[in-house]
């Protein structure tokens, strides 16, 4: 989210740059994996700040789990918790920008496993002998942490505006960052 709002911000200046407002100390990113959802439901609650979550839909039965923390999350003042519409945020990349950084042809829906396809992908090109299904379930889990991370940091960051919108043709980012915008500034 910090790299595709500057990018977005560059395009828009009224969408909010979260880099900036972090280095300011406007806001702080605590990034968690949906299955820690229960437990940081109400970390931060007794410091009464706005908080801002951004769940990834996944599929189902984590779908409506998401759904049931984020009715949670919503009925405290100052908090909103967002359902991403599509899988996860690696779903809003354009694979033009991962074969541009990566060098690899990519193909999905909104709903694909994008960090597995890329992680598979990656692995098939380098010099293996064993192909990607052989491989322990903990290996292609270590891998598609990997590939989320590099997706998240280095393909995010060479993400235009133009690929970012065609990813995000509703203007789904952008209310998200208006949101943040204005639970930051609402304290």
């Amino acid at each position: 989210m910090r790299r595709i709002s500057v990018t977005l911000h560059a395009d828009d200046s009224s969408l909010p740059n979260l880099a900036e407002m972090e280095l300011q100390g406007e806001l702080v990113f605590v990034p968690f994996g949906g299955s820690n959802l229960p437990t940081w439901t109400y970390r931060f609650a007794s410091l009464g700040k706005p908080e801002f979550f951004l769940l990834d839909h996944e599929v189902p039965p984590e779908t409506e789990q998401r759904r049931e923390q984020a009715e949670v999350i919503n009925g405290r003042p100052g908090c909103r918790a967002l359902i991403t519409r599509k899988r996860s945020l690696e779903n809003y990349l354009h694979p033009q920008a991962i074969q541009e950084v990566g060098q690899i042809e990519v193909a999905f829906s909104d709903f694909c496993p994008v960090g597995t396809i890329v992680a598979k992908k990656l692995y098939e090109n380098g010099l293996h002998d064993r192909p990607w299904e052989l491989l322990a379930r903990r290996s292609q889990n270590r891998q598609t942490s990997r590939a989320k991370r590099w997706l998240n940091t280095t393909v995010a960051s060479h993400m235009t505006a133009d690929l970012i919108r065609q990813r995000d043709s509703d203007g789904e980012i952008a209310a998200w960052l208006t949101t943040i915008g204005q639970l930051a500034h609402s304290d």
